[in-house]
C-alpha cells in the first residue's frame, strides 16, 4: 500500500465517504427562494472550448463538470464520479459515474462520453494541464454504461487533481471535431448567449442531476474587465465579484456587503523573457541585481496589506510543498539597491544603455514593480494590456520583463507545468526551455512517495531560483465580494463557481 501524505490521505478519505454516502450539501438557514438572475463577476473566460483554456477558469464549472472538483480545503472530491477507485500501485483507476446525469442536450451522461473526452484531449490537445499524463496513459474504456476504467504506464500523482479540469461535454457539442463553439455540459447552468470579453449568460438547466437544484434562473457573467467591481458591488449591479484589497476598507463600511476570501492562496512574482532574452537579461546576474532592486515587502503591502506573504516559494507557509529552510535562505527577502547596483557595475551594464520592454495586465500593481526597476537607471516601454493583449504578446517573447500574478491552482503541478518546456501558456513565466528542469518536474509527478516527491519538487524550484527564470514577489488570498441577498455562497479552494459540494447550484438571492 502506498503511504500518504495528509493531503492525498484526505483525498481518499473524501472518496471513500463519498463512495458510501451520498453528498451532503451545505446547511440553509432560511427557506431558499427559487428565481433571480445572480450578477457575478471574477475571472474571464478565455474560450467556447473547454479542453483547450489556458487558464481562466472562473466561469465555466458553471455549465461544465468534472469527474472530480476540489473541495473547499483542498482535497479532490467525487462530481461526476460517483466513486473512484485507485489500485496500490497507483496505475489502474476505476470511476463509477453517477446515475440519472444528463447533459444539456437531454442525452444520459455514459461512460462512452467519458471515453470520447478523454480520447479528445488526448489526440487533439498538445499543450495543457493534461498533455504529460495523457503520454502515460496506456488505455481507457467503457466497462459498462456507468463504470470507466483508466490504466497508466507509470504513477501520476496529480492524476486525481488535474481530472478536476478535464470537463466532460457532450460529443455533440458543436465544433466537437475542431475548436468548439457551443458547449453541451452537465452543469447547473447553460451555455448560452457569449459575447468574449463582455459577459455570458447561463440560464438554469432543469434537469440538473442535483435534485432541487440550483435556485437561480440564470447566472449572468461579467466578463469585462474594465469596470469598477467594488463601485457595481456597492450599487447592486454585481452580487458577487473578485475585487482587489485596496477596495476593501470601502466595502467593510457598506453594510450591505460580505467580504470573503479564496481558500487558496494567489502568487505575484516578476519574470524574464526566457525564450528569447535580450541583453542585458541574457546575463543571470543582471537578472539577479533586478531581483536585489525588487522591494518585495512594500509590493506585497501594497497588493495585500498585512495579510501579505513575502517568500521566494511557489507556496506559502503551511502547505506541505513549503520548505522553511529554502526560504530562509531567500537573499532577497529585503530590497539592497546597493548590491543591485554593484552587480551592475561589476557585469559592466550601464543600466541608460538600455530601453526594457515590460509587458502586463493593466493593474495598478504591475506599475508599482516597474517603477522599482526603473529605480536601477533602466527606461521602460510599459505596455499594460488587457487580458487577451498581455497573453498575445507575452507569447511573441518581443519584452524583456512581466510582472504578473496567478491565482490558486488544483495541485502544485499547475503551478509547475506553465515554466516546462511543453507547457500551456508558458508566456506569463517567459517560455522556459530548459531540460534538467522539465526532468525534475517530470519525476515529481511520476513519484508515488509523496515525500520524495515533494524533494523532486523542491529541487526543481531551487533549480529556477538558481537561474533567476521569475522573482516571487509573494502570496496573498484573493477577496471574493458578496452582497448580502446572496445566501449559502462562500469561495471555494480556486476560482472555480462550482463543485460538488458548494457553490453557485446552492446559491438563492434573499432579501439584503
Amino acid at each position: 500500500m502506498i503511504r500518504l501524505d495528509p493531503i492525498r490521505r484526505r483525498l481518499l478519505l473524501s472518496v471513500a465517504a463519498a463512495t458510501l454516502l451520498p453528498l451532503a450539501w451545505p446547511a440553509m438557514a432560511d427557506d431558499p427562494v427559487r428565481g433571480g438572475v445572480l450578477r457575478y463577476s471574477t475571472t474571464g473566460l478565455d474560450t467556447a472550448d473547454a479542453h483547450r483554456h489556458t487558464g481562466s477558469i472562473g466561469v465555466v464549472q458553471a455549465y461544465a463538470e468534472a469527474l472530480t472538483s476540489i473541495a473547499p480545503d483542498g482535497s479532490v472530491e467525487p462530481f461526476l464520479a460517483q466513486s473512484i477507485d485507485v489500485s496500490d500501485d497507483g496505475l489502474e483507476y476505476i470511476f463509477i459515474l453517477r446515475d440519472g446525469v444528463r447533459f444539456h442536450n437531454g442525452d444520459l451522461l455514459t461512460a462512452e462520453d467519458v471515453v470520447a473526452n478523454f480520447a479528445r484531449v488526448r489526440d487533439n490537445i498538445s499543450r495543457g494541464w493534461l498533455s504529460g499524463a495523457m503520454q502515460l496513459v496506456e488505455e481507457f474504456e467503457a466497462v459498462d454504461q456507468r463504470t470507466f476504467r483508466l490504466i497508466m504506464t507509470e504513477p501520476y500523482a496529480p492524476l486525481l487533481n488535474l481530472l478536476s479540469e478535464l470537463w466532460i461535454l457532450s460529443p455533440q457539442s458543436e465544433g466537437w471535431d475542431g475548436q468548439l463553439v457551443t458547449p453541451i455540459g452537465t452543469g447547473p447552468f447553460v451555455f448560452d448567449e457569449w459575447l468574449p470579453g463582455v459577459r455570458l449568460h447561463a440560464p438554469r438547466f432543469d434537469q440538473y442531476w442535483k435534485a432541487g437544484l440550483p435556485y437561480l434562473d440564470a447566472v449572468e457573467f461579467n466578463l469585462r474587465e474594465d469596470i469598477d467591481k467594488a463601485l457595481a458591488l456597492r450599487a447592486g449591479d454585481l452580487h458577487i465579484a473578485s475585487v482587489t484589497r485596496d477596495t476593501l476598507p470601502e466595502l467593510r463600511a457598506d453594510p450591505n456587503i460580505d467580504i470573503r476570501f479564496m481558500k487558496d492562496t494567489s502568487w505575484n512574482f516578476v519574470s524574464f523573457n526566457n525564450r528569447s532574452p535580450r541583453p542585458p537579461f541574457d546575463n543571470v546576474r543582471v537578472r539577479e541585481a533586478v531581483a536585489y532592486a525588487l522591494d518585495r515587502p512594500g509590493f506585497m503591502n501594497f497588493v495585500a496589506g498585512d495579510d501579505g506573504v513575502v517568500t521566494n516559494q511557489m507556496v506559502p507557509p503551511g502547505n506541505f510543498y513549503f520548505d522553511q529552510a529554502m526560504h530562509d535562505a531567500d537573499r532577497h527577502h529585503t530590497r539592497d539597491l546597493d548590491r543591485a547596483r554593484e552587480i551592475l557595475a561589476e557585469e559592466g551594464v550601464n543600466p541608460a544603455d538600455f530601453k526594457l520592454r515590460a509587458v502586463s495586465w493593466q493593474n495598478p500593481y504591475t506599475q508599482v514593480a516597474v517603477q522599482m526597476v526603473r529605480e536601477l537607471g533602466f527606461e521602460i516601454e510599459h505596455l499594460a494590456l488587457d487580458d487577451l493583449g498581455a497573453m498575445q504578446r507575452l507569447g511573441e517573447y518581443d519584452w524583456d520583463i512581466a510582472p504578473f500574478g496567478s491565482g490558486p491552482r488544483a495541485d502544485i503541478f499547475m503551478r509547475f507545468i506553465r515554466m516546462m518546456s511543453d507547457g500551456p501558456n508558458p508566456g506569463l513565466w517567459g517560455g522556459v526551455q530548459d531540460a534538467e528542469f522539465d526532468s525534475m518536474v517530470t519525476a515529481a509527478v511520476r513519484e508515488a512517495d509523496p515525500d520524495r516527491r515533494r524533494q523532486h519538487y523542491l529541487d526543481a524550484w531551487q533549480h529556477a531560483l538558481d537561474n533567476y527564470y521569475t522573482v516571487v514577489m509573494g502570496h496573498s488570498q484573493g477577496a471574493i465580494v458578496n452582497r448580502t441577498e446572496v445566501r449559502d455562497w462562500d469561495p471555494g479552494f480556486t476560482y472555480a463557481p462550482n463543485w460538488a459540494s458548494g457553490g453557485i447550484a446552492h446559491v438563492w438571492l434573499g432579501e439584503s
